[in-house]
């Protein structure tokens, strides 16, 4: 019985041995037969370039900030004279063709200030009122006119103006098609002068485009002056600047 059981085991043992041998065979067999994409031999050569545009544009519009300083004994009166010289600006500036959209409150401050006498005691208290006026100038010939006017209504402050052009996407895009051309430019003297072809762009990146607005600095304070001479005024120009850099693929003659 114990030989009848020994000669059946071993046919058993030899089947498993076979079975497992194949099995450490396989994974070589298969890695033989496994086809590798050739590696390419030669890596890709680029030229780098960066090309700039520029757009030089005189302004067509601007914006002015009015500002409008009342005070008095009591809040209820420094408010009310505040808005009736706010009124009257903002008549005056409409007269002188300048649409009730393009103004606007861009700040109102009301605030308390004490009266000391010579012994530092306060004596009383005085309610100031801030209102400025936000303005869209779009007929600039007029702006000086439109800068006397406000201030004869009873503007106390005229802060910083700005310039700009109703077209600014415009302008940006213009750069842009610019700076991408002048790099083309630079890379075909590039591949000439290295005795070599370009080919397909590889990458194109718009970089740095700024937008530089001219800034008049204009303030006037006290109520007032006995000059209304008109206010002159020099809108300068407004420079767009784009960036683009562009990558070409090059191959030889």
């Amino acid at each position: 019985m114990k030989n009848r059981t020994l000669t059946l085991a071993i046919p058993l043992l030899l089947l498993a041995t076979l079975i497992l041998g194949a099995c450490q065979l396989a994974p070589a067999a298969n890695a033989e037969n496994t086809l590798t994409p050739a590696q390419s031999t030669e890596s890709l050569r680029t030229i780098s370039v960066t090309g700039t545009g520029e757009v030089i544009l005189v302004p067509d519009m601007a914006y002015i900030n009015v500002g409008i300083h009342t005070e008095a004994e009591d809040v209820t009166s420094a408010v009310a004279a505040n808005n009736q010289q706010a009124a009257s600006i903002t008549a005056a500036i409409v007269k002188m063709g300048v649409e009730e959209k393009d103004i606007q409150t861009s700040n109102f401050n009301v605030y308390s200030m004490n009266r000391y006498d010579n012994f530092s005691n306060v004596v009383g208290t005085t309610f100031a009122v801030d209102n400025t006026l936000y303005i869209i100038v779009r007929d600039l010939p007029k702006l000086s006119e439109m800068l006397d006017a406000a201030l004869s209504a009873g503007a106390n402050q005229i802060y910083g103006i700005s310039f700009d052009i109703a077209d600014r996407s415009g302008a940006i895009a213009r750069a842009r098609d610019l700076a991408i051309q002048d790099a083309e430019a630079k890379a075909n003297a590039i591949a000439q002068t290295a005795g070599v072809t370009l080919g397909k762009i590889h990458n194109i990146s718009v970089i740095n485009t700024s937008y530089v607005q001219p800034l008049a600095g204009y303030g006037r304070g006290g109520g007032m002056a006995e000059d209304t001479s008109t206010v002159p005024i020099s809108a300068g120009q407004i420079v767009v600047t784009a960036n683009a850099d562009l990558v070409y693929e090059f191959g030889d003659k």
